[in-house]
């Protein structure tokens, strides 16, 4: 079984924040970043975000570009990728917009989730044990022929793959801007990640999109 490439991809300010205090999403990318996540979109097997965004920032999770879209089907893909959340509780409304817009969903749970959700034939639901695998998750999603999963967050699910080691490449758009807010959340919280913090990733290249600076590290590879 071949697991997914897992692409992982944030937004940070210049002070290592994803988002502010209000409770509106800030924006942090601009529009020439936006396009190229677009295209991430279009390109990879599925998207993953975690719960706690499904039900903070209520996204639809979509590849917008329509030509796009259309070149998926072209080549035999679905119009959309497959969207993927994990909740461990299963705490989440039928009513949010990730079930009701775009192609399939799939919800990874616990035992405990899975009892919890109420979603009918919004979404398949497959409960990975007592506790989330995300070992287990890719395994599944690669039985499913997913190729390619692109992560979008949030910081608990940026760090579980991290800390698992189990992440091909980091997508970071670094934003010229400043958040200043202690408790704003970050990209990652702490945790224990292989080779400690003397390790330094690979930078494989930064690319320049207006005000934005987007580096790719690939953290299975050791620099030098």
């Amino acid at each position: 079984m071949t697991r997914p490439y897992v692409l992982l991809s944030v937004a940070v300010s210049v002070d290592g924040h994803i988002d502010d205090l209000s409770a509106v999403r800030f924006p942090l990318s601009n529009a020439e970043d936006f396009d190229c996540v677009d295209q991430i979109r279009a390109e990879s097997g599925a998207i993953l975000i975690g719960a706690e965004t499904v039900r903070t920032d209520n996204p639809r999770l979509l590849v917008n570009c329509a030509e796009r879209r259309s070149d998926r089907v072209a080549s035999g893909r679905p119009e959309y990728p497959l969207k993927v959340t994990v909740t461990r509780s299963g705490e989440l409304s039928r009513e949010l917009k990730f079930w009701h817009c775009g192609g399939r969903k799939l919800v990874y749970t616990t035992d405990s989730g899975e009892q919890a959700l109420e979603l009918g034939d919004l979404a398949d639901v497959v409960s990975l044990g007592e506790a989330i695998d995300f070992g287990a998750l890719l395994d599944d999603l690669g039985s499913r022929g997913v190729d390619r999963l692109m992560v979008e967050g949030g910081a608990s699910i940026h760090t579980a793959f991290l800390a698992a080691g189990l992440a091909d490449e980091v997508r970071m758009a670094v934003a010229p801007m400043l958040i200043g807010q202690a408790a704003a959340p970050r990209f990652l919280q702490p945790a224990e990640f292989p080779g400690g913090p003397a390790r330094r990733f690979h930078l494989e290249d930064v690319v320049k999109l207006g005000d934005v600076a987007v580096l790719r590290y690939f953290p299975k590879v050791t620099s030098g």
